[in-house]
């Protein structure tokens, strides 16, 4: 077992499977503290790519290459910290109100991103100029699970 100033970053684990042969693997296995510390720096992060993206397209009323950049990374943050978020209570979904806004705002997301890419793609001026009022909406949906694991989240 490795360890980095009293955090463990990674552990090896073995098990003797049904044939008797020792199965080893590697596993990275941070401590909870640290795990929640990533969670919380990559959805905070998300939220500010987020919201930068889609109040900047909203304010200029098209959408532009760097707004769709924005969204993807908003996009990306927000499932690395959902994912940390998934280790520390030990299901990635959790059927109540936040996990299923949860993942529905992170489906949006993702449809949002793809969306955008493909209306640059195609170089669509009518839904490059519609596109914003699209993207506030995801925003307002993918808020409440983030205002809900706040709550929520401080409350553990």
């Amino acid at each position: 077992m490795l360890k980095f100033k009293g955090t463990k970053i990674v552990s090896f684990v073995c098990k003797w499977n049904i044939y008797n042969f020792n199965t080893c693997k590697v596993e990275n296995s941070l401590d909870m503290d640290t795990t929640l510390a990533i969670a919380i720096a990559f959805i905070f992060s998300a939220c500010i790519f987020y919201t930068l993206g889609v109040w900047a397209e909203k304010i200029s009323m098209r959408l532009k290459i760097w707004h769709a950049v924005v969204f993807w990374l908003g996009f990306t943050c927000d499932t690395i910290g959902t994912g940390a978020m998934g280790k520390l209570v030990g299901s990635l979904i959790q059927f109540n109100f936040h996990g299923m806004t949860g993942l529905l705002a992170i489906l949006l997301m993702l449809f949002h991103a793809i969306w955008a890419t493909i209306v640059l793609v195609k170089n669509d001026e009518k839904q490059i100029i519609k596109f914003h009022k699209f993207s506030f909406w995801v925003w307002i949906i993918w808020l409440i699970p983030m205002v809900t694991g706040m709550i929520f989240g401080s409350q553990l």
